[in-house]
């Protein structure tokens, strides 16, 4: 495939690596809401419904894209 910006082609080990990277960057992101909702939680005592909602958008879409995969594969 060739990026019509860059002028350069790539191959799929590029999307490869996209698919990886994203997928880390997302869990990363969810261990740091994971970590500050329970900080702010235990020690300041406020429970961040905001955060919450965050890491369930994320579990809901995770687990939705895994059985879109699971049953179009």
């Amino acid at each position: 495939m060739k990026i019509p910006i860059l002028g350069v082609e790539i191959d799929e080990r590029f999307f490869r690596h996209r698919q990886r990277s994203t997928s880390m960057a997302a869990i990363a992101g969810a261990w740091v809401a994971a970590g500050l909702l329970a900080y702010r939680y235990y020690a300041q005592g406020i429970w961040s419904w905001d955060l919450f909602t965050v890491l369930v958008t994320l579990a809901v879409v995770k687990l939705a894209l895994m059985t879109w995969f699971f049953l179009t594969e």
